[in-house]
């Protein structure tokens, strides 16, 4: 079974540009309308279309992923929230406890995507200096420390990097379900760790999925699509946006012969540069491919968020359950 998840914006005006300052005499009703009016629209539109969940992503210059996801899951009834974070942002028993907190209010919807091969120079202005694979590491005993308090009442554990003394949680945070864990990456560290506890190892569209070998463990894609009604309308928005972002007409860039991926999106959360470009109909054939080289779960790019996402929901998805892709 295949879930689509959409991704939503992790900076305050969505991605539209600052706005132009207006004279003092002019009221301007637009300040009612804040950047969490814009980030729950997008969520509504994503619970509307029938999208599975949507990923609230770790960004260093944005909104804090795990306040963007408790607003999601309050105006939700049944979308599962995906929040992004790297293992410095506190210790595993606060993260857990902020999470157990979150699965009570929500009915148990909220999901982790731990971010642990930071680019070096963002991790430090993170305050966080590991590198290489002491990150990994650090990862590893985060996620055991966090399991182990959730799990245990008496929860005792002495690490490289956590120690706990008898922690563990007691009602009313006991008894939650604990996040569903996305890992990523294709090192040997990386693929080790979602072995011993990812629940969704998250692959970029260009990686050689069929040699990675993780038993037990759904294989996920981040995905940018563009997908109109036919595909000249669709390669005529995407020659726009490359013209948008600085692109320039003579370096628009092909999609791959073979893998039908076109590299011109810039992809500010995920940093997944291939993704589909074409009609419904083309973007589903290119979905079903990695359905078909065993993907289960599928996370959406597409921007302007709100617009993209009921588009996608009414026009793209019905195309994928009626190919089997029975999505959730």
């Amino acid at each position: 079974m295949a879930t689509f998840t959409i991704t939503l914006p992790s900076r305050g005006n969505g991605g539209r540009g600052a706005r132009p300052d207006l004279p003092g005499f002019v009221t301007d009703p637009r300040g009612a309308f804040g950047p969490f009016d814009h980030l729950l629209q997008a969520g509504r539109a994503a619970e509307i279309a029938a999208f599975g969940g949507a990923l609230a992503p770790f960004d260093p210059r944005g909104e804090e992923s795990l306040v963007a996801a408790a607003s999601l899951l309050r105006q939700s009834r049944w979308l599962r929230v995906v929040a992004g974070f790297h293992p410095g942002i506190a210790t595993p028993v606060y993260a857990a406890k902020i999470s157990a907190s979150l699965q009570r209010f929500s009915g148990d919807r909220l999901d982790w995507l731990i971010a642990v091969a930071l680019d070096p120079a963002v991790a430090r202005a993170q305050g966080d200096f590991l590198e290489g694979a002491d990150r990994y590491a650090r990862a590893e005993e985060f996620l055991t420390v966090a399991k182990g308090v959730w799990t245990q009442e008496d929860y005792t554990y002495d690490g490289r990097f956590y120690q706990v003394l008898a922690g563990g949680f007691l009602s009313p945070l006991a008894g939650r379900t604990f996040p569903r864990v996305h890992l990523s990456g294709t090192s040997k560290e990386a693929l080790e760790l979602s072995a011993r506890h990812a629940d969704v190892h998250i692959f970029d569209p260009a990686d050689d999925i069929e040699a990675v070998d993780l038993p037990g463990v759904t294989y996920g894609l981040r995905l940018p699509v563009l997908a109109r009604d036919d595909d000249d309308e669709a390669w005529e928005v995407a020659r726009r946006l490359w013209l948008r972002h600085g692109g320039t007409a003579d370096a628009f860039p092909d999609p791959d012969p073979r893998t039908r991926l076109w590299g011109g999106f810039r992809s500010r959360e995920s940093g997944a540069q291939g993704g589909l470009v074409g009609s419904y109909e083309t973007v589903a054939a290119g979905i079903r491919d990695y359905i078909d080289r065993g993907v289960g779960a599928f996370f959406l790019e597409a921007t302007p968020y709100i617009e993209e996402t009921y588009r996608l929901g009414e026009r793209l998805l019905p195309l994928l359950a009626k190919e089997g892709a029975h999505v959730r």
